[in-house]
């Protein structure tokens, strides 16, 4: 046992003293991983602090991030505005190189209406100091712009001026309404350069039309000079009893053309009164509506900017007729006029108003507007009132007088249709002078008939008076004529002026026949004679027109119609009679 137990014993001796070198390895081992781990300890240890560090840093990085993130927000919101302030009270330079090196021209349209905005809204911040601070900048402009602007208008106008064969509506609707919006910036931003660009415009314009209408009605009057037609009664006129539908054709604005100044120039020319009034008319018509159009567009008054948006296209130039048909060449007629010189209007800014379309004025405005066109045409009413007058007095012929009328009363209708008030009021006022004229014509052809009947003297005759029959037949063709005529121009049935003298013009005619045909002791030749008298008034009243459905052309048919069968029954009556003794 005790040698077993020395053997085992030797044997892990043995076994200790072979591994010796690796536990003393191991052991080492041991020693450095100890020493390995005490570094790892005081490193952990240091690294932990470091972190804890970190973190602190880490912690305060994010409350700045979260501060910065806050401050960009705000930035963000005020941006924009902040963005929109800029833009609106700074001026670009381009901008400010237009206003200051070029000359007015098309690219002032838009750059004026973009620095206005600008203007607008640097006059709106003065509390933010960069906008007080560009104040001085953008007054300077301002100035700058409403001095260009006031001589490119004023070159402009010249032209109108200078020469009446200007076309003053070319000039209108190509040139001046383009650059409205420049005039509007100078109602808005400079009224007393507008105001003075307005007169300057009056002025021109009233030169323009008084020239080439006194023209215009002196060629009219020259021609007038050659007609020979004077007012006759009923039982003198020796012309044609005939219906003269082409002198007729007059009373309408569509019709035979316009008689130009050029033609005065020959001496064999001739032309109708009514066609030298028909004339002179729709020249008055078109030049005032269109002039009436312009100064309600050119001169509204903006109170303020129009929202930006596209410009629609200028209206083409219309075709207006002028006053001298393109033909006069002679220069303008100084300011000493014959209707002076121009009176500066009072007023500093005119009506709103469209040049296409009508857009609803105040009363306020539409007399502002319609003091503005006065101004303008005031010289050429005047001239046209003239002309009227040489035409109604001395009493013209009825029946051109007639056409007149109605051809005034179309004239006022189309310009009701153009909206122009005060050329409305004027010529309906021009048609209001005529009828007195008329119904003093009538009352001349009633009395001469009814002194006729009586056998008393009249005008053009020193002793009584005794009918014939070649008389009463040229009373009665020219009484065919007269209504034929007044049915021709009177499409109411129910207007008492003309109807009502026609009935008393019928009654006298009734007298002189019943008059006429008593003188002899014959009843069944006077049932002849009046018979033969009533059937020439119906084959007359039956051509003469083309209006055989009028109500009053058939109630007058019907009336002679009915006394010559009252007259065919005396004829058999009488016959009888004859036969019975």
């Amino acid at each position: 046992m005790a040698t077993e137990h020395a053997t085992e014993q030797a044997q892990i001796g043995n076994f200790y003293r072979e591994r010796a070198k690796d536990f003393v390895e191991l052991h080492d081992q041991v020693q450095t991983s100890v020493t390995l781990l005490d570094n790892l300890e005081s490193f952990l240890s240091t690294f932990q602090k470091d972190l804890a560090a970190v973190a602190g840093q880490i912690s305060e990085l994010q409350d700045r991030s979260k501060d910065i993130d806050s401050r960009l927000k705000s930035r963000k919101r005020i941006e924009r505005p902040l963005s929109s302030l800029l833009s609106e009270i700074t001026i670009p330079p381009p901008l400010a190189a237009i206003i200051l090196d070029t000359n007015v021209g098309e690219p002032w349209i838009d750059a004026i209406i973009d620095f206005e905005r600008r203007l607008v809204k640097s006059r709106a911040r003065t509390r933010v100091k960069a906008a007080r601070d560009l104040a001085e900048v953008i007054e300077g402009l301002r100035i700058v712009a409403a001095t260009k602007l006031r001589a490119f208008f004023t070159a402009l106008f010249q032209p109108i001026r200078g020469s009446v064969t200007t076309n003053m509506q070319v000039i209108q609707t190509s040139v001046l309404l383009k650059y409205s919006p420049l005039y509007a910036f100078l109602q808005r931003h400079a009224p007393n350069v507008a105001l003075e660009l307005q007169r300057s415009y009056i002025g021109a314009a009233r030169l323009y039309y008084e020239t080439g209408f006194r023209r215009y009605i002196r060629s009219l009057n020259v021609i007038k000079g050659r007609t020979t037609d004077k007012f006759e009664s009923i039982v003198n006129i020796k012309s044609d009893a005939n219906i003269h539908l082409e002198r007729l054709q007059h009373a309408k604005i569509d019709g035979p053309g316009v008689t130009l100044a050029y033609m005065a120039d020959d001496k064999t020319h001739k032309e109708y009164v009514e066609s030298l009034l028909r004339s002179l008319l729709l020249v008055f018509m078109d030049n005032a509506t269109a002039e009436y159009s312009f100064v309600s567009t050119f001169f509204a008054p903006q109170r303020s900017l129009p929202p930006a948006e596209p410009r629609p296209p200028l209206p083409a130039s219309a075709s207006i007729l002028s006053p001298d048909g393109g033909t006069f060449t002679e220069p303008l007629s100084g300011t000493d006029s014959d209707f002076g010189a121009q009176n500066p209007l009072s007023s500093t800014t005119p009506g709103l108003g469209g040049f296409v379309s009508f857009v609803a004025k105040s009363k306020e405005e539409l007399a502002v507007i319609d003091g503005l066109w006065k101004s303008i045409m005031d010289p050429v009413m005047e001239y046209c009132q003239a002309f009227v007058r040489s035409i109604v007095d001395p009493i013209p012929p009825t029946i051109p007088l007639l056409t007149m009328i109605r051809l005034a009363e179309d004239v006022v209708a189309e310009v009701q249709r153009r909206h122009c008030p005060p050329a409305e009021s004027y010529v309906f006022g021009l048609s209001l002078n005529m009828w007195p004229v008329f119904q003093k014509g009538m009352t001349e052809h009633i009395d001469s008939l009814k002194k006729l009947a009586e056998g008393t003297s009249s005008g053009y005759f020193s002793r009584a008076m005794t009918t014939t029959d070649a008389t009463v037949s040229a009373v009665c063709e020219q009484y065919v004529a007269f209504f034929n005529s007044f049915v021709f121009l009177t499409d109411n049935e129910a207007e008492n002026m003309i109807f009502s003298n026609l009935l008393r013009l019928r009654q006298e005619v009734a007298k002189l026949i019943t008059k006429h045909t008593s003188q002899g002791n014959d009843t069944l030749a006077r049932a002849k004679a009046q018979s033969t008298i009533y059937g020439l008034l119906l084959q007359g009243l039956s051509k003469g027109t083309h209006h055989t459905a009028h109500l009053k052309l058939q109630q007058e048919i019907a009336h002679w119609a009915y006394l010559e069968e009252e007259t065919k029954r005396k004829i058999v009556s009488a016959g009888q009679s004859r036969q019975g003794r």
